[in-house]
């Protein structure tokens, strides 16, 4: 979006001038579209001038017009983060790690968590090796609409006090909400922490509390950790000859085997 505007060329620096701190500058902007979001009320905002270098942002003045709020999020093109769907949790080792949406601003965050990931736990989840992933892939991966898919990711402190991703289960689901299709990955040496499940039965309650009929995966035939959890938690297995895969399915809507 900054980059569509007459001024961003500006923004990279010229002449004797710096380029900006377009990482705040980014910042600044959601956390309007946040405030906007959590606020109804808020009906206009004009920020004049909005100052911003390659120390940081600054608002000179601004102004802030209200009205009655208008249905709700239905106003919203996109749905807004799912602040309520966080969860704290405790891991097998006793630490306390946090369970929620993914954000467009984990993305440099997961850059790290993949590369903690085995070339087989790489090859479980992508079905292959692949390579350092470009940003467009990453930012499809981090900035998601909640309306159509799910992503939850489990963050800690790491011994340095900063946030680290732990692991991340997602869904997409059809446009008829009758399916919606998983894939999980816990970070290579926190497996056996009970980390797995903790997220995927998370998933399992949100795609069965928005009216999902089913859940379903594919599965390597090595990952056998993977496809014990499955049948632990109810999947019923089905074996992809041409694909050397197991497909688990979840019925969301009661017991028993998908379509029966």
């Amino acid at each position: 979006m900054i980059e569509r505007t007459r001024i961003s060329r500006l923004l990279h620096g010229y002449r004797d001038q710096p380029p900006v701190d377009m990482d705040r500058l980014c910042l600044t902007l959601m956390q309007l579209s946040q405030l906007i979001v959590d606020i109804p009320e808020i009906a206009e905002v004009d920020i004049n001038p909005l100052l911003v270098d390659e120390k940081g942002v600054l608002a000179l003045d601004a102004r802030i017009g209200i009205a009655v709020a208008k249905d709700g999020m239905r106003r919203l093109a996109i749905r807004p983060y799912p602040e309520e769907l966080e969860e704290s949790v405790t891991l097998g080792d006793g630490r306390k790690a946090l369970v929620r949406p993914i954000r467009p601003e984990d993305e440099a965050e997961h850059y790290a968590f993949l590369s903690k990931l085995s070339s087989e736990d790489i090859r479980f989840r992508f079905f292959g090796q692949v390579g350092p992933l470009p940003h467009s892939q990453m930012a499809r991966l981090t900035q998601i609409d909640f309306d159509r898919e799910m992503a939850f990711i489990a963050t800690a402190a790491s011994p340095d006090g900063k946030p680290e991703t732990l692991g991340v289960v997602r869904t997409i689901t059809d446009p008829d909400n009758e399916r919606c299709e998983f894939a999980i990955v816990i970070r290579s040496d926190l497996k056996g922490r009970g980390l797995g499940r903790t997220m995927l039965e998370k998933m399992i309650r949100y795609s069965r509390g928005r009216g999902t009929a089913a859940m379903i995966g594919q599965v390597m035939g090595e990952n056998r950790t993977m496809l014990s959890l499955a049948e632990r938690l109810g999947f019923s297995r089905k074996f992809i000859e041409d694909a050397s895969a197991v497909e688990v399915t979840l019925d969301l809507r009661g017991s028993g085997k998908f379509g029966d």
